[in-house]
C-alpha cells in the first residue's frame, strides 16, 4: 500500500489521506480481491463516524470505490475504514500500481479528531510512500502491512 497525508495538522476537520495499491506479487490482480484499511482513533467521540471519496482514478472513480467503517481494538486504533473496490476498477497487472483514492474520514458532529495518535497516520509522507501501518488484503487474507 502507498499513502500520503492530505492534512499533516494535528486536529483536522477531517481525517484526510491518499492510498494506492502496488502489486509487488507475480499473477495479476483484480481490484475487487484487495481491500485497504486505514486504522484510526475516534477520540472518545460519541457522533457516528462517516467516510467519504472525494476523487478516484480508477475506471468509475468513486463509484468504484466501497468504504465501510469498523470498530477494532489495536494499539493506536479503536477503528478502521475498509476500503474496497468494485469489479469495474479492472485488474491490475504485476509491478503495477493503481489509480489512488483521496478519502475523509469524520464525524456526524463534525468533532475535530486528533490524528496524531492514529495508527495508520504520518505527518511527514506528504507524497506517496509504501506504509506498513495501512494495511492491504487479498481475498480477505493479510498481504501487506502489520495491524496494530
Amino acid at each position: 500500500m502507498h499513502y500520503a497525508t492530505r492534512d499533516a495538522a494535528a486536529q483536522p476537520s477531517s481525517l484526510s489521506f491518499k492510498v494506492r495499491v502496488k502489486n509487488t506479487g507475480s499473477t495479476s490482480v483484480a481490484l475487487k480481491d484487495v481491500t485497504i484499511r486505514y486504522w484510526f482513533t475516534s477520540d472518545g467521540f460519541t457522533a457516528a463516524l462517516l467516510s467519504r471519496c472525494d476523487f478516484a482514478s480508477v475506471t468509475d472513480g468513486c463509484d468504484s470505490v466501497t468504504r465501510a467503517i469498523h470498530e477494532a481494538s489495536g494499539t493506536d486504533a479503536d477503528h478502521y475504514l475498509e476500503l474496497g473496490f468494485s469489479s469495474a476498477a479492472g485488474n491490475l497487472a504485476v509491478g503495477a500500481t493503481s489509480g489512488y483514492a483521496e478519502i475523509a474520514i469524520y464525524n456526524a458532529a463534525y468533532d475535530k479528531l486528533t490524528q496524531a495518535n492514529d495508527y495508520s497516520f504520518s505527518a511527514t509522507t506528504t507524497t506517496f510512500t509504501p506504509s506498513m501501518q495501512v494495511t492491504g488484503y487479498r481475498a480477505g487474507e493479510l498481504a501487506w502491512g502489520i495491524e496494530p
